[in-house]
């Protein structure tokens, strides 16, 4: 798992100033046109939580109430309330560039809709970010920016999308805004059948749309699934399995395991909150190294291990100095290896998986099996901070198994939520109509 070259390293030989441009260096395995010139393109706008170059750091996005826990809140929000919706992001280097922010308004698919931007937002769709600090003290030279999202018209999906000064994507980011047009009611049932009852939890759903008038529901009414707020492996095409006309309600209950997520286990983590001192998880620090150098604990597979419960943070992290404080600006960035024994290769690639990925397999966040030690190893920059995270193989269709290390029990405390789009005759947008969240196995 390797940020190679480091960013901080490219800046350090060449600085980004004011209204430069950032270029791409991810080292993603995305194909990446020239020009003739051969400066590389502009990287392709993706309509999902993604960032297009490494020097783009510890993105949060989530909904600022005010409170110490924060950040953990996912950006989702009642419609007239999208202005407490905050991205926060760092740009490595030891100048500020110049950005700007817009948004994209999508359908049900996330797909980009035919509104026009004035049919959304009350502001013109083009947002120069004021609100950036430099970070102090710390050896990885960085600014922190942070924006909040303008008032919006409508409920449903948007895109977040922050680009340079010549319109290159530097992260997008999803967000969504609801109405309670309809009332939702989701709750953690019992799997059906034998032992992976023992392993799955799954969630039962209702929709009451008593309130609102709706032309054939049964078919124009589309759903969403989430587990812990993902969208890597959230459940589509969930069609309801009773109408009760008469009473205005749509049921959603399954008997072959549609609406069911693999418990999983509480997430690993390790605390990089201080650097003076070892963390939990942390195995040991080298002070003189430039980054900070950090080991974590060596691990094994939980896969065969009984359930084991403690507070987590559903596969999220939080940025924190304990040395200083406001870890916005006074966390530094440590090179942080990660280490998993295995006494064979998995059947595929090995990732971390988590917040800190995106929920995505990346290139970056691959891990290296050492035949000869039996262990899996990879790094990563990371900015001090309280991480969760998983280790996840690679399927043959390129989505993640976390079963394979990581195992799965019913009892495992993870939050689900339900998403409600419908799109009113003769309109070309997928309102989002109704949401509800659920904690299951709740602490």
């Amino acid at each position: 798992m390797r940020l190679l070259p480091y960013p901080f390293l490219l800046l350090a030989a060449a600085c980004v100033p004011l209204g430069t441009p950032i270029t791409s260096t991810s080292t993603a395995p995305t194909t990446v046109n020239r020009a003739s010139a051969g400066a590389p393109a502009a990287p392709k706008l993706r309509y999902a939580d993604a960032t297009y170059s490494d020097f783009v750091q510890s993105v949060q996005c989530y909904v600022a109430t005010g409170a110490n826990t924060a950040v953990f809140q996912p950006p989702v929000v009642p419609l007239g309330q999208s202005q407490s919706l905050a991205l926060e992001f760092d740009v490595l280097g030891d100048q500020a560039p110049r950005l700007l922010a817009r948004l994209v308004y999508c359908d049900a698919n996330w797909q980009p809709s035919t509104l026009i931007d004035n049919q959304f937002l009350t502001d013109i769709n083009e947002f120069l970010i004021t609100d950036y600090k430099i970070g102090i003290g710390g050896k990885v030279p960085y600014f922190h920016y942070a924006l909040r999202a303008p008032a919006l018209k409508l409920s449903g999906n948007y895109l977040w999308v922050v680009q340079d000064g010549a319109g290159a994507p530097l992260l997008s980011r999803r967000l969504l805004v609801y109405e309670n047009q309809v009332a939702v009611n989701l709750a953690l049932g019992l799997a059906p059948g034998g032992n992976q009852r023992f392993t799955l939890q799954q969630l039962n759903f209702a929709i009451s749309y008593g309130g609102v008038e709706l032309v054939n529901p049964a078919a124009e009414v589309q759903v969403v699934l989430r587990q812990n707020y993902r969208w890597d492996n959230a459940h589509y095409g969930l069609r309801p399995t009773f109408v009760r006309d008469a009473e205005r309600r749509l049921d959603y209950q399954y008997f072959n395991y549609e609406n069911t997520f693999p418990g999983l286990s509480e997430y690993r983590y390790f605390d990089t909150r201080s650097i003076q001192t070892v963390g939990q998880n942390v195995l040991h620090l080298d002070l003189r190294a430039r980054p900070t150098a950090v080991a974590l604990v060596p691990e094994t597979t939980r896969a065969d291990l009984g359930y084991f419960q403690y507070i987590d943070a559903n596969g999220r992290r939080v940025f924190e100095s304990r040395e200083y404080g406001n870890g916005a600006t006074n966390a530094d960035y440590a090179d942080v290896t990660f280490q998993l024994r295995a006494d064979q290769p998995a059947p595929g690639p090995v990732y971390v998986l988590g917040a800190l990925t995106d929920w995505q397999l990346k290139d970056a966040y691959r891990l290296i099996y050492d035949e000869a030690a039996h262990v899996y190893t990879g790094h990563a920059l990371l900015k001090q901070g309280y991480y969760n995270y998983s280790y996840a193989v690679a399927r043959p269709d390129g989505t993640a198994d976390e079963t394979y290390f990581e195992g799965s029990h019913y009892e495992t405390e993870n939050q689900y939520d339900l998403l409600v789009y419908y799109r009113p005759p003769g309109t070309r947008t997928d309102l989002l109509i109704g949401y509800q969240a659920t904690d299951a196995n709740a602490r």
